[in-house]
C-alpha cells in the first residue's frame, strides 16, 4: 500500500509539474520602444517597433521619432535580433530602419505620430504602409503630395510608390508584409470624431492591442472603445491578450473640454472598468488582473515641480483596483509580452 502510494504521487507530481510548465509561458510579442511621449519633445514621440521574439522583423506602430529612437534602441542593445550582415556598409540603426522595419501600420495622420516616417522617407526603402482609409487620405492630400512633401506614397500626384498604401477594413484581418503577423484595425475617435484607430496584432493564437490617440467614449459621444472591447474581452477570457498599449496623455484634473481626445488615469480606469464588465459580469474586479497595460503618449510638461509622467505613474497606481500590470515604457526600452 505504501508503495502504490508512493507511486501515485510521484505520477502527480509529474503531472502537475507538466501543467505548470505548461502555464509557465514566454513571450509572444517584443516591443522596442523608439518613442513614447505625447509631444513637446521632438526626438522621442510615438512609435513602437513590434515583432515576434527573435525574428527581427518588425511592424513599426506609428512613426512620430524613428531614427533618433533607433540609436537610442541600439545603443541600449534592444536591437541586436536584427543586425546587418558583416560586410554591410550600413550602421545599426540604418540597417533596421531599411531591413528590419518591414512595414508601417499609422494610426492617425497628425504630426507627432508621423514626423519620423517623414523625415526618413528620403533613406528608406519601398514597403507597406497600412491604415484606415481617413489616415492614408490625410497622408496623401496634405503630407506626400509634393507640397508638404515629395510624395513618396503610392497614391495622389506623380507617386513614389516608396510607401505602397494598404488600405484596412474594420473587422477585416490582414496579413503584414514581410512579418508572420496580421492586423484587425478599429476606428476611434480622438477630439470631435476626429478618426485614429487601433490595432489588434496576432501571432498565432497571441494578440497584442496597440491603441492610437483616443478619447473616452463618454466624452467623445462614441462606441470606438466599445467595439474595441467587445472584440477583445472573449480573447481576454481564454487568456490570448498578452498586452494592451493605450494612451493616457495627462494627468488628473482636466475637464472634458480640454481633453482634446485623450485619456487621463480617471478616464483611462473608468474604460478598463467598461473592458472587465465585458469580460466577466459576474466578477469584473478579477478579470483583468495581471493583464499588461502600456501607458503611453504622457505629455511632458514645462511647467516646474512633478511632471506629467510622475503624476500618472501616482495616479494609476492610486486607482488600480483592477490588478493590472501598468508598464512605463522608456525610448530605447525592449518590453516583452
Amino acid at each position: 500500500m505504501k508503495k502504490t502510494l508512493t507511486r501515485w504521487f510521484f505520477f502527480a507530481g509529474l503531472i502537475a509539474g507538466g501543467f505548470a510548465s505548461c502555464g509557465a509561458r514566454g513571450p509572444a510579442f517584443s516591443v522596442v520602444v523608439l518613442g513614447c511621449e505625447g509631444g513637446l519633445s521632438e526626438g522621442n514621440l510615438s512609435c513602437y517597433l513590434l515583432s515576434k521574439p527573435g525574428s527581427g522583423s518588425y511592424v513599426a506602430l506609428d512613426a512620430g521619432t524613428v531614427l533618433g529612437g533607433l540609436r537610442q534602441a541600439v545603443a541600449r542593445g534592444s536591437l541586436n535580433d536584427c543586425k546587418p550582415d558583416r560586410d554591410s556598409p550600413q550602421s545599426h540603426e540604418g540597417w533596421v530602419l531599411r531591413q528590419g522595419i518591414k512595414a508601417y501600420l499609422i494610426s492617425h495622420a497628425h504630426i507627432d505620430h508621423i514626423s519620423g516616417l517623414v523625415i526618413d522617407s528620403t533613406d528608406d526603402i519601398s514597403k507597406p504602409l497600412l491604415a484606415l482609409d481617413p489616415t492614408i487620405d490625410d497622408l496623401r492630400d496634405h503630407l506626400f503630395n509634393w507640397k508638404t512633401w515629395p510624395n513618396f506614397g503610392s497614391e495622389g500626384e506623380r507617386p513614389l510608390n516608396q510607401y505602397r498604401y494598404q488600405r484596412l477594413s474594420e473587422a477585416q484581418w490582414r496579413p503584414i508584409e514581410g512579418t508572420d503577423l496580421q492586423v484587425e484595425a478599429f476606428t476611434l475617435s480622438h477630439s470631435n470624431h476626429y478618426p485614429s484607430s487601433a490595432f489588434l496584432v496576432r501571432f498565432g493564437e497571441h494578440y497584442l492591442l496597440y491603441c492610437g490617440d483616443t478619447g473616452p467614449d463618454e466624452v467623445e459621444s462614441s462606441d470606438g472603445l466599445e467595439r474595441v472591447w467587445a472584440a477583445i474581452a472573449p480573447l481576454i477570457r481564454e487568456g490570448r491578450v498578452r498586452g494592451i498599449l493605450l494612451e493616457c496623455s495627462y494627468p488628473d484634473g482636466r475637464s472634458p473640454a480640454q481633453l482634446f481626445g485623450h485619456l487621463t488615469p480617471e478616464w483611462m480606469l473608468k474604460e478598463l472598468h467598461r473592458l472587465a464588465a465585458v469580460v466577466d459580469p459576474a466578477q469584473p474586479e478579477q478579470a483583468l488582473k495581471d493583464l499588461k497595460v502600456a501607458v503611453t503618449h504622457i505629455k511632458p510638461s514645462l511647467e516646474k515641480g512633478k511632471q506629467p509622467r510622475q503624476l500618472v505613474e501616482e495616479q494609476l497606481r492610486q486607482r488600480n483596483d483592477l490588478g493590472v500590470q501598468f508598464l512605463y515604457p522608456e525610448q530605447g526600452q525592449r518590453l516583452d509580452f
